[in-house]
């Protein structure tokens, strides 16, 4: 197998912490090399003895702390001089430790479910939530996000799969739903708010327009069917009668609630209503007749055509910027974040579902995610990875080399003390 070797992301600001590497370490270099040669002055112009001796010691020490401290420092990124000595250049060598261990640590400690839960219930996310979106411009954001993301989706997926499962739930809905019985409660229900009155209407303002629209057609196609016998005049005159007197007919029944003919269309309806809820024949007929529609290719094509205009309409909403889909969905997520602002009783059941799906994620998914942490550090170059590292962690190492000086002058010159005072 093939090692891909990929650099960890770079940060921010690089530069800067550059420059701050790179003074950090001409000062901690710079006082070392001060302390040498200080110490060779002291020893070329002085016996090494009375108050030359302390100097000599402190200075001496000093060198031995800022060297090894030098070498503890660069051993850490890479080997010191480029002399391969065992145990340096530890992070490149043992990167792919350091990520182990690294994901176990977080595994262990950071994604736990009581951390993770704790650590929400300090957040509140549900009042957190609930404040920004009851900002408009923060909700027409989400919802231009979420059009966005459904047209994304709608892209993804393939046509025929759409279609398939458009024709698919149709047809189940349609085989386990009972043709007459429903077209019985919906004829039921528009009967008992009397809207069947207002298709009466509609139907009988719409035969007195085709009348006056089609007299002559009709007047022609009844001269057809009249006896060859029967006089011309005789024939106008028993049309105009016909035709006027439905027209009379027409405008009696719509111009009153109380029409006979009304409560008898009135009174058939309901009956109608009642046998398709109740009669056998009629459910057969209404099986028979959804068999025959469910054979009928047209039901994929009104499927694709369905899709079709959904996505159209979908890419044209996401498109506007103030379409109406757009300003609904803003509207209806500001609603909802001024009604989780003031409900207690929905925003904890909102914290509650998401402490829920943490601890979820957390106890299903942990492992997973530190060793994802692993993985990603092991599949980063090692020297490129030292970099970073030093980047970030090189200024404060480099303060150590200085501390380490100092610290060593000091211990060398106390320890040369304690020394002259035994052995005094």
């Amino acid at each position: 197998m093939v090692s891909v070797s990929v650099a960890p992301p770079s940060a921010l600001g690089d530069e800067a912490r550059r420059i701050r590497l790179r003074t950090a370490r001409r000062q901690a270099t710079g006082l070392l090399g001060l302390v040498f040669l200080a110490l060779i002055a002291v020893i070329v112009l002085t016996s090494g003895e009375g108050w030359s001796g302390y100097l000599t010691a402190a200075l001496e020490a000093a060198m031995v702390g800022g060297l090894a401290d030098w070498f503890a420092v660069t051993a850490l990124f890479r080997h010191p001089l480029g002399v391969p000595v065992p145990h340096t250049a530890v992070i490149p060598e043992r990167k792919d430790s350091f990520g182990e261990t690294l994901g176990q640590f977080v595994q262990d400690n950071l994604l736990t479910k009581d951390v993770i839960v704790d650590r929400i219930r300090q957040v509140r996310p549900a009042q957190r939530t609930a404040a920004w979106l009851a900002q408009p411009e923060n909700a027409t954001r989400v919802a231009g996000h979420l059009v966005d993301a459904a047209v994304t989706v709608a892209d993804l997926l393939r046509d025929d799969d759409v279609h398939r499962a458009i024709e698919e739930a149709v047809r189940s809905r349609i085989e386990t739903t009972p043709l007459a019985p429903l077209a019985g409660r919906a004829l039921g229900v528009i009967t008992q708010d009397q809207r069947h009155q207002d298709l009466l209407d509609v139907t009988l303002r719409a035969a007195d327009r085709f009348l006056r629209d089609h007299r002559g057609d009709l007047r022609a196609r009844f001269g057809d069917q009249s006896p060859w016998w029967l006089p011309g005049a005789v024939e106008d005159r028993v049309f105009d009668r016909l035709v006027d007197g439905v027209h009379r007919l027409i405008h009696d029944v719509a111009g009153d609630p109380d029409h006979e003919l009304r409560h008898e269309f009135d009174a058939r309806l309901r009956r109608f209503a009642h046998q398709l809820q109740v009669s056998s024949d009629l459910r057969e007929r209404g099986e028979a007749l959804k068999r025959e529609l469910l054979t009928q290719p047209q039901l994929r094509r009104l499927a694709a055509a369905a899709w079709r205009d959904t996505k159209a309409t979908l890419r044209a909403e996401a498109d506007d910027p103030a379409s109406p889909l757009r300003q609904r969905l803003a509207e209806a997520l500001e609603a909802f974040g001024t009604r989780l602002g003031a409900d207690p009783a929905v925003a904890a059941r909102v914290d509650e579902a998401v402490e829920a799906a943490a601890g979820y994620v957390s106890d299903q998914f942990h492992t997973e995610i530190g060793s994802m942490v692993s993985t990603t550090i092991a599949r980063w170059d090692g020297h490129e990875a030292a970099s970073r590292l030093e980047l970030l962690l090189g200024p404060d190492l480099q303060f150590i080399r200085i501390n380490g000086t100092l610290i060593g002058g000091l211990a060398g010159l106390g320890i040369y003390a304690v020394a002259q005072v035994v052995g005094g």
